[in-house]
């Protein structure tokens, strides 16, 4: 048996609220097994200049650019503590594979492109390890969405001989179907965004702890069947989505401001359900594995159970993945392959013309 190799993954979803750091160790054709894991939460004026970034398409370069510096900070800040506590050096991991932060994701028509920020150079200089960015641009020249990337990864942690899904609840949901020589998956829409969004507008919090204030409310099923008419959800894959499509301007389209808040919050909660299940309705699979900051989203999950019936719903945990540090681990993975020069995207997901390696290196100094 060959040496286990070392990675990191990095990844600041599309909730900004955290960056999630994950050591992985590779060694031959086993699974990866998981050695430490690390959250750096963001701080609320970095946040703030996210979302910011990612609600107003009027945003200078400048702006844009100085984001781009501060988040590479935090991410080798992440890294730091990450090594410091596994006690690990820095020569021992052979790259770190960061995602970045997304701010523009538009994969459609003649000028398609994704945007993610986080200087890979500067990262690389301030942790003086080998970098692997750039994750998704690849994919998108080749005519693919860039997205999901996850789903590759997926394939590679259940057994293919029956037919097991997985399903992302991040800012944006999405799902990964693994079947026999088959696999599929797209972004399914809104996961966490539009009800964070909603109850940082009302009541000045990051999130709905447990659901605890969409209980409260009462589902308005005309607003949910106009939501649900939006055409993004008729659509069928391979697809993509952002934050910078399903906010709050999207949201107000609909006059919810006429409407109980508590309620608007609850139908929120069960259009990311429906559109989940919907996605997942002509699958006859046996397991949903949940991953993600929705799973603890208590409500959010017993819609889904309902909903998905009689496929059963469990975390990830279950297949020895900490459901919060799934992307991170992910992209430790893409990394991997990115030096390894094998593809890491699915055509069948993406869209793309064909296999891709994915990433660009950026090298640690000698």
């Amino acid at each position: 048996m060959s040496q286990p190799r070392l990675f990191i993954g990095l990844m600041s979803g599309t909730s900004a609220d955290a960056v999630d750091a994950a050591l992985v160790s590779f060694a031959d054709e086993q699974q990866p097994t998981v050695l430490c894991t690390e959250s750096l939460a963001l701080s609320e004026s970095l946040k703030s200049r996210i979302v910011a970034c990612l609600t107003d398409a009027g945003t200078p370069v400048d702006v844009i650019c100085d984001l781009d510096v501060a988040l590479a900070k935090i991410y080798a800040a992440s890294v730091t503590r990450l090594l410091k506590k596994a006690d690990v050096k820095p020569a021992d991991v052979e790259a770190i594979g960061s995602h970045g932060q997304t701010l523009l994701h538009q994969p459609n028509g003649a000028n398609a492109f994704t945007l993610q920020v986080g200087d890979n150079h500067l990262l690389a200089e301030l942790t003086g390890m080998s970098v692997v960015g750039d994750f998704r641009r690849r994919d998108i020249a080749a005519g693919g969405q860039g997205a999901p990337l996850v789903p590759a990864f997926h394939k590679t942690l259940v057994e293919d001989d029956q037919t097991s899904a997985f399903l992302n609840i991040g800012g944006i949901a999405n799902v990964s179907v693994i079947a026999a020589n088959h696999v599929i998956g797209f972004d399914t829409g809104p996961g966490n965004t539009l009800c964070d969004a909603w109850i940082r507008q009302h009541q000045q919090l990051d999130f709905d702890a447990d659901g605890a204030w969409a209980k409260e409310g009462i589902i308005n099923e005309a607003l949910l069947d106009r939501l649900l008419a939006d055409p993004y959800f008729s659509q069928d894959g391979p697809k993509s989505t952002g934050q910078d499509y399903f906010n709050l301007t999207w949201l107000h389209r609909f006059d919810v401001a006429a409407l109980r808040p508590e309620d608007v919050q609850r139908t929120l909660v069960e259009l990311t359900a429906r559109s989940a299940a919907k996605a997942l309705s002509s699958i006859n699979c046996r397991c949903v594995y949940i991953c993600g900051g929705g799973r603890l989203n208590t409500l959010m999950v017993e819609r889904l159970e309902s909903l998905l019936a009689p496929a059963k719903v469990v975390d990830t945990h279950s297949i020895g993945i900490d459901p919060d540090f799934m992307e991170a681990i992910a992209f430790a993975w893409l990394a991997k392959q990115c030096i390894d020069g094998i593809p890491g995207n699915v055509p069948e997901v993406t869209g793309a013309s064909g296999p891709r390696v994915l990433g660009v290196i950026y090298p640690k100094t000698h």
